[in-house]
């Protein structure tokens, strides 16, 4: 099938199934005699695999080393188990981040009760003292929209 096709049955972008090859967790197709890239079966079951991995917010390394295992069927799968541990980690991590974020949009959510002239409004109010506020109010390179835990 050609990469429309690979697409469509897998319901991912061309864009993401081309940086999935440069990142080498897809091979690279063949190609036809027109050089078009000819994806086969198993290209749509890695790349199902892939997305169903990152769909479970793991990282492209985690996602990488998992690949390898699969890839050799004959090894021992302890590692893959402490990579499953470490990653139940990271989003136990963010989930308490979120209930964080979520109780700090609350008590910013209560500032502001009824509606009022936007020059009174206690929520853009309370947001103009927090950006001006030295201390961020989470770690630096991240926040809300980081849905893969950094490695």
């Amino acid at each position: 099938m050609k990469i429309g096709d690979l697409a469509k049955a897998s319901s991912t972008p061309i864009e993401t199934i081309r940086y999935y090859e440069r990142q080498g967790l897809l091979p690279a197709p063949a190609r036809s005699e027109g050089n078009f890239r000819v994806y086969e079966a198993a290209h749509l079951e890695r790349l199902q695999f892939i997305r169903h991995c990152r769909g479970l917010d793991m990282s492209l390394d985690e996602v990488r080393v998992l690949l390898r295992f699969r890839d050799a069927p004959e090894s021992d799968c302890g590692d893959v188990n402490a990579l499953l541990d470490e990653h139940i980690g990271h989003v136990s991590t963010r989930i308490k981040e979120l209930r964080a974020l979520e109780k700090q949009l609350k008590a910013l959510r209560e500032q502001c009760g009824d509606p009022r002239a936007a020059d009174h409004c206690g929520i853009l109010n309370g947001l103009s003292a927090a950006a001006q506020d030295a201390a961020p109010a989470a770690p630096k390179g991240r926040g809300h929209l980081r849905s893969v835990h950094g490695h």
